[in-house]
């Protein structure tokens, strides 16, 4: 379960309990932080080792071999002692390499952690795959057409309205109040689907931003509706498997879809390879896993939120800086 990250992007910086950074291309970088809404990638940059792939594991490099200050990432972890920071582990991978890794307390690279709300990220992927495949036509296709014709109440021509788009840049206009009353709500009803489209119109579809996790659950019931396959099981062949990501926990709603905006539960060092197929534009291993289309569309700016940050695919986007990040509560953090 999740606390909207909107109004506190600095806080979420600062009270960091996971960590996967993906740093890349400092020359360019600093040229595109200025007017980007995303850096700008290439599927084989240069300074990449040809040919590797962090599949069965992420190799390790010195800062000073991937072009970073050694110096710097050492006062960031004393800063972190220093603070007294409740991190449980802290990565930073450059051109592919671990050149920092850092655990705490009772953690270790193979301790599994809850995502929060950064399993939205992992939803848009896979509703990106779903597009790639056919399965769903695009983002433009209304939303009651993809939950194969139910029926909710409240139905209004603005809920008719609603479009694929509309869920994915949490702009769709449902009255969801974020935060734990609703989510117990949820819980305790027998159809969270039901429960999230049901809702009343608070607004037109794409009028305001109102995060919405009941949204993304909506996309994983989409996504095994149109596959045909458990979300899980969905993920496990199309993303999971060719990442190389095999120690997966994923709760589930009443129904057994698995929640779309919260409950997947993964490695730091496999949260980090999502990153890495975005800066990747959507390539591992030689395979196109998610089109170069939609990881820009993802991870571009769709809508403006009521903080500093813009929002895109269930990702945040940070246009000073030219970045985007899957953002949890708690601090869970892929920040690209």
């Amino acid at each position: 379960m999740k606390r909207s990250p909107i109004l506190q992007p600095i806080r979420l910086l600062i009270l960091l309990c996971v960590l996967a950074a993906i740093l890349y291309g400092c020359q360019t970088q600093s040229a595109t932080r200025q007017s980007a809404t995303r850096p700008t990638t290439t599927a084989q940059p240069a300074s990449v080792t040809p040919g590797y792939w962090p599949t069965k594991g992420w190799r390790a490099a010195s800062p000073a071999e991937q072009g970073m200050d050694a110096a710097k990432l050492a006062a960031l972890l004393e800063a972190v002692k220093a603070q007294n920071l409740n991190l449980l582990s802290l990565l930073v991978i450059r051109n592919g390499h671990i050149v920092s890794e850092t655990y705490f307390g009772a953690n270790a690279p193979n301790t599994r952690h809850e995502l929060y709300s950064c399993t939205k990220s992992f939803i848009a992927t896979l509703m990106g795959i779903a597009i790639d495949r056919g399965v769903v036509d695009g983002v433009g296709q209304m939303a009651a057409d993809l939950l194969e014709g139910r029926t909710f109440q409240n139905e209004s021509a603005a809920k008719s309205a609603m479009t694929l788009e509309h869920l994915l840049t949490m702009t769709t206009g449902l009255a969801w109040a974020e935060g734990d009353p609703t989510y117990r709500a949820m819980y305790g009803s027998r159809d969270w689907v039901r429960y999230v489209m049901d809702l009343p119109m608070r607004d037109q579809p794409g009028d305001a931003f109102n995060y919405c996790s009941g949204c993304s659950h909506v996309l994983s019931a989409i996504i095994q509706a149109r596959t045909r396959m458990n979300t899980r099981d969905f993920a496990e062949k199309e993303l999971f498997r060719p990442l190389g990501i095999t120690d997966v926990r994923w709760d589930a709603d009443s129904q057994g879809i698995p929640i779309g905006g919260w409950g997947l539960q993964i490695t730091p060092r496999d949260m980090a390879k999502l990153g890495y197929l975005y800066l990747r534009d959507g390539v591992w291993e030689g395979r196109q896993i998610v089109s170069p289309e939609w990881v820009q569309a993802a991870t571009t700016k769709h809508t403006p939120t009521d903080g500093p940050l813009g929002y895109g695919y269930q990702w945040w986007i940070y246009p000073k800086w030219g970045a985007y990040a899957a953002l949890g509560r708690y601090g869970q953090m892929i920040f690209v």
